[in-house]
C-alpha cells in the first residue's frame, strides 16, 4: 500500500477530468481532478499538480497528445480517465479503446507512477436517450477492470453505486458531472488510493427528492434535447469537437495554489 505521500500528480483525460460541469470558462473550471489534488495535498503539502485533460478528446487522442508530456513530468501519481467520448461515436470498438487505455497504464506504471482510473456509470439511467449504448458502457468497464488488474492500476468503482446515477450528480447536459458529482468522484478516487482521512461516505445516497410528474419529465426531456442534444449532434455532423482549438488548463507541474500560465504565456493557441 502506498503511504499516501506524493510529489507529482498528473491527470490525463477528457472533459470530465478537465472539470466541465464544475465552474465555467469565465470563472475557471475546478473538477474532480482538482478536488482530488486537494485531497492529496492535505497529506502531501509539497504536491505539484498538472492537468493535461482537454474536452472532446477520444482515447487515442489522449494517448497521442497527453502521455508523452505526462511521462516527461515523472509523476508518482497519475489518473487516466477516457473513453466516454468514444462510447458516443457511431463507430465504437471497445477492444481498441481499452487498448489505448492499457498502453497508458503500461507506460505510466513502468515509469513508477501509481495509476488510478474509474469505471463509468450506467449512462442509460442518466440520459434515457443513451440507453442503446448501455452495453458499451458495461463492456468498457469490464475491459478497464481487466487491464487495470494486469498492471496494478487502482480502480475507483464509481459504477458500482446507485448514487452515481442520481440526476443531482450530473449537470444539465447529462454528460458532465455537477459540482456535487465532481466532489463525489474526487472522494471516490481518494478512497480508492486509501489516502489518510478518506472513507466510503461518497457512496451514500443523497436525500430523497420530489418525484417529477410525467408532464414535468417530458418538458425536461424536450429542453435537454433542444439545449444539448441538438448542438452535440450538430458538431458530430460537421466533424467538430468541443475541444477544437483548446489546450490543457494546467499543462505544467505547479504547486496546487499556483496559477497556471495562460496559453499566451506558453505560446499555445487561445481556446476557440
Amino acid at each position: 500500500m502506498h503511504s499516501g505521500e506524493y510529489l507529482r500528480y498528473v491527470a490525463l483525460g477528457d472533459s470530465q477530468t478537465e472539470g466541465v460541469g464544475d465552474g465555467d470558462d469565465t470563472t475557471g473550471l475546478r473538477g474532480w481532478a482538482d478536488r482530488f489534488a486537494e485531497h492529496v495535498a492535505a497529506v502531501s503539502p509539497s504536491l505539484e499538480y498538472a492537468n493535461l485533460a482537454v474536452r472532446g478528446r477520444v482515447a487515442h487522442q489522449v494517448r497521442a497528445e497527453q502521455l508523452g508530456p505526462a511521462l516527461a513530468m515523472r509523476p508518482d501519481l497519475a489518473t487516466v480517465v477516457a473513453g466516454v467520448n468514444d462510447l458516443l461515436r457511431p463507430r465504437f470498438d471497445a477492444a481498441e479503446v481499452a487498448g489505448h487505455l492499457e498502453e497508458m497504464f503500461i507506460a505510466l506504471t513502468a515509469a513508477g507512477a501509481h495509476v488510478v482510473t474509474l469505471t463509468f456509470p450506467d449512462i442509460g439511467k442518466i440520459a434515457p436517450i443513451a440507453r442503446p449504448v448501455r452495453s458499451r458502457v458495461f463492456e468498457m468497464n469490464t475491459r478497464i477492470r481487466v487491464a487495470a488488474a494486469r498492471h496494478g492500476v487502482t480502480v475507483a468503482e464509481t459504477a458500482e453505486h446507485a448514487v452515481a446515477t442520481d440526476p443531482r450528480m450530473w449537470s444539465t447536459d447529462r454528460l458532465h458531472a455537477s459540482p456535487l458529482g465532481h466532489e463525489r468522484i474526487a472522494a471516490a478516487v481518494a478512497h480508492a488510493v486509501r489516502l489518510p482521512g478518506s472513507d466510503d461516505t461518497w457512496t451514500l445516497p443523497l436525500p430523497p427528492r420530489p418525484v417529477s410528474t410525467a408532464w414535468q419529465a417530458a418538458v425536461a426531456e424536450l429542453r435537454w434535447a433542444a439545449g444539448f442534444l441538438g448542438p452535440w449532434l450538430g458538431r458530430r455532423l460537421r466533424g467538430r469537437s468541443s475541444g477544437d482549438g483548446r489546450t490543457a488548463k494546467r499543462p505544467l507541474l505547479l504547486p496546487l495554489g499556483a496559477v497556471p500560465p495562460s496559453p499566451a504565456d506558453t505560446g499555445a493557441p487561445e481556446p476557440a
